[in-house]
Order: C-alpha cells, then sequence, then structure tokens
C-alpha cells in the first residue's frame, strides 16, 4: 500500500520538478518516485561496496580494469 508523506522543499526545486514533469509528460510525483528509488539504490550499492572493498584489495583487485580482467 502507497502511503503519502509530506516534505517541505525549496521553491527553486519545486519549479525545477514542475518543468521537468513537463518536459517529460510525467506527475512529479513519479519524478520523485524515481529519484529515492536511485538514492536508495546507490546508498544500497556504496554500502555493499564498504563492506567488499577490503576483501577485494586483499586479493589485489584494487580498479575496474583488475575487475574486468577477474571476470573476463
Amino acid at each position: 500500500m502507497n502511503q503519502a508523506i509530506t516534505i517541505r522543499i525549496p521553491e527553486e526545486i519545486k519549479k525545477e520538478l514542475r518543468e521537468i514533469s513537463k518536459i517529460e509528460q510525467k506527475p512529479v510525483s513519479d519524478l520523485v518516485r524515481e529519484s529515492l528509488r536511485k538514492f536508495i539504490a546507490i546508498h544500497r550499492f556504496r554500502k555493499l561496496r564498504n563492506i567488499t572493498l577490503p576483501f577485494a584489495e586483499a586479493q589485489g583487485i584494487l580498479t575496474d580494469e583488475d575487475v574486468f580482467k577477474e571476470i573476463s
């Protein structure tokens, strides 16, 4: 079930959201939900990265190129 929440945002952001809403032809609420989903996904990724990074470093995996070499 979806629940409503109330947030306060600066008028400038509200104006930009309305403009993007018109351009994208999507309701502002859809844009906000999509943005929150992306924020949560990035947060989860960073959290997992911080957990796995010490293990990767111990194996000598320090760069993206190292990862690609390992999985190729």
